[in-house]
């Protein structure tokens, strides 16, 4: 397939099939796609939006663009669960909630982000620490994870790659405000890590990436309408608090 072509069909608000988006998702992971291609048809994206059918394409093969993990044999202390937030201010959860988590008796293999836009991520915290490895193999991933009970890494070649590639340019290209494109990234990690439970939190307000209380429920619910088709049962609950704080709870892998 020919990518200028994919990229002017976004352009011009068309829409892509299942097997151009995998090509295209296939093309960011191996490098074929190029910087300037990836930005472009992230910009495209941003402008133009996608249809249910498109992003729950885009969220599959950006999954299927390395390995997915299978738990199933790896003795872990017991189900794999973890949470995501959509960012703001600070990351003050998941390095408590990790260990916490295991504490308690579950597993938290966390595929975390670096940071998008005014303030670090937790990989970018990690990072500091020396000796800290944050692109592990699978292999080495799942050993941490079975032996202390949790593990926060990054994508790796071989861990959701696509999105590893597209969360950069996103932030280099001023393509992170989009809702299509935060739903596969989230998502496609996330079915990567092979978990049994996910919970969601969706920021609101001015720290965070989306500020309004009207487009934090429009993600949340993308969410929901993305994950079920991919296999995920959703309890599409959402609570917005008095601090204008909303969150999504309850998806869950079967």
């Amino acid at each position: 397939m020919y990518v200028p072509d994919l990229i002017r069909v976004k352009r011009d608000g068309g829409v892509l099939g299942e097997e151009q988006i995998r090509a295209l998702a296939a093309g960011i992971a191996d490098g074929t796609v190029s910087d300037a291609q990836v930005g472009a048809l992230a910009m495209a994206i941003v402008l133009n939006g996608m249809t249910t059918s498109e992003r729950i394409a885009l969220t599959g093969a950006m999954r299927d663009s390395g390995d997915v993990l299978d738990w199933s044999d790896s003795g872990l202390p017991g189900p794999a669960l973890d949470k995501h937030s959509t960012g703001g201010v600070g990351d003050k959860v998941s390095l408590l909630l990790a260990p916490i988590v295991a504490a308690c008796g579950g597993a938290v293999p966390m595929i975390s982000g670096r940071g998008l836009g005014h303030t670090g991520g937790t990989l970018d915290k990690l990072e500091s620490i020396p000796g800290y490895d944050t692109t592990p193999d699978p292999d080495k991933l799942r050993r941490a994870v079975a032996s202390a009970g949790a593990a926060i890494v990054g994508q790796t070649a071989r861990l959701a790659p696509a999105d590893r590639r597209l969360y950069a340019i996103r932030d280099a290209t001023g393509t992170v405000e989009s809702i299509p494109l935060i739903v596969a990234s989230i998502l496609s990690k996330k079915l990567a890590a092979g978990l049994d439970a996910l919970v969601m939190d969706v920021k609101v307000g001015s720290g965070a990436f989306l500020p309004g209380r009207e487009q934090a429920e429009e993600l949340a619910r993308a969410i929901v309408e993305v994950a079920k088709p991919l296999g995920i049962a959703v309890h599409d609950h959402i609570i917005v608090g008095k601090d204008g704080h909303a969150s999504l709870k309850g998806l869950k892998l079967i």
